[in-house]
């Protein structure tokens, strides 16, 4: 009888949250433990299967970075990092495009289609719907940065009721393809299509405090003396400033949660207490 007492609970709990996010067009950067894990992509897609069913509208962003060293190394193609940025000759780039879009894009829409919902995979290239450049003067090679981003097609998809699954390969006008940063995706696609979430999974609780503790909650105004104060550095530096420049383009709110974390994404949406950073605009 408790148990059953606490699941009830549990349902009367989420309830508000049920209600109040319907309809929501929420952007979901995809990527680390929960894409590697079987068990944690399992779980995921039970949470888009869970959210599709309760009225919100995902899109799915979703990157793959390990993968794509992984395969590099086997095939003995050179690839290395500078500033964080992957230098992509014009050979990985045929891998990226090849493990990005043709493997994960597409058996992310394959499972989702196998657990009763409609999805799709595309990339920045197709209907030409990201439009990018070299990034830093070409710096990085076929690194890439965007230019522009088209949002009917995938208005299109998500009136249709179908989940569109994004992988960050793009072009340009004369036919060069670019890797880009899945994060940057991600906040071009939410800015595009006016979504009401950003949610980032990460590899990490969320943003912590100089002390290893959980920042629930970060005002934008905060974010820059965070960087200042070493608080918030390496990678997430970027990812902050994503979160903020989504924000002051009008999306909602930006949530970095712990993919690592079975069900993380329903935990984040649907309980009081949430399991990550919260970014909100003051």
């Amino acid at each position: 009888m408790s148990t059953n007492f606490n699941t009830a609970e549990i349902l009367l709990d989420a309830l508000p949250f049920i209600k109040k996010f319907q309809g929501y067009k929420i952007v979901i950067k995809y990527g680390g433990s929960a894409q590697i894990n079987p068990l944690l992509r399992e779980k995921f897609i039970q949470d888009i299967v869970m959210m599709y069913m309760l009225g919100i509208r995902p899109v799915i962003v979703h990157g793959g970075g390990k993968r794509i060293s992984e395969v590099l190394d086997r095939m003995q193609i050179p690839s290395h990092f500078v500033d964080g940025h992957r230098i992509t000759s014009q050979e990985a780039m045929k891998v990226v495009e090849m493990v990005l879009s043709g493997e994960i894009n597409k058996e992310l829409a394959y499972f989702m289609g196998l657990n009763g919902v409609r999805a799709v995979g595309i990339s920045g290239k197709d209907s030409h719907f990201i439009v990018a450049k070299p990034k830093d003067g070409g710096k990085f090679g076929l690194t890439g940065e965007i230019v522009q981003c088209h949002p009917e097609m995938l208005e299109a998809l998500i009136q249709s009721g179908v989940i569109p699954i994004i992988s960050p390969v793009s072009g340009d006008d004369e036919g060069n393809s670019y890797n880009i940063n899945a994060d940057d995706v991600a906040c071009a696609v939410a800015k595009a299509i006016c979504a009401d979430k950003v949610i980032f999974l990460t590899d990490t609780a969320g943003v912590l405090d100089a002390r290893g503790e959980l920042l629930e909650s970060i005002k934008t105004e905060q974010t820059e003396d965070l960087i200042a104060q070493g608080v918030i550095s390496g990678g997430m530096i970027p990812k902050i400033r994503s979160c903020v420049e989504c924000l002051e383009s009008g999306v909602k709110k930006v949530h970095i949660i712990d993919g690592r974390l079975e069900h993380s994404l329903l935990l984040e949406l649907f309980t009081s207490d949430g399991v990550g950073s919260e970014i909100i605009k003051c």
